[in-house]
């Protein structure tokens, strides 16, 4: 269910093998995975995700969205990130500078009102946003 089985497959002793201490043989990503496996397995009601996919290749990003999205489903969940890929299909996203919320909206709204979100947007995906 978070796409970790693959990997865990692929380790010298798959699912038998025995992590380094912090995980040091895995790559950030596997760790991220993992980590998403274990909330899926906790079954939590509140989710809190930070920066979940901030530091792995798009194609481990593509991945663990996927995995977000089914942990995600039936419960409250909270994604902060910068990469706003991760966030797009957000019911509700809030956008902070300065400690303050300064725009609130989907991410369709949210465009529509060319602000600090549609500047971000833009400038991540190297284009102007046009739908």
């Amino acid at each position: 269910m978070a796409n970790a089985d693959v990997f865990i497959k692929r380790l010298p002793r798959g699912y038998d093998t025995i992590l380094a201490e912090s995980g040091s043989n895995l790559s950030q990503g596997q760790k991220q995975l993992l980590a998403i496996a274990r909330a899926i397995l906790s079954n939590p009601s509140i989710l809190i995700l930070d920066e979940a996919t901030s530091s792995v290749d798009t194609r481990t990003e593509l991945n663990i969205q996927e995995a977000m999205l089914k942990l995600m489903k039936g419960r409250t969940s909270f994604i902060i990130a910068h990469r706003l890929s991760t966030i797009r299909d957000a019911d509700v996203i809030m956008v902070i500078d300065n400690g303050q919320i300064v725009e609130k909206g989907s991410h369709e709204e949210l465009i529509d009102k060319k602000g600090i979100y549609y500047n971000m947007y833009s400038k991540q995906f190297s284009q102007s946003y046009e739908e």
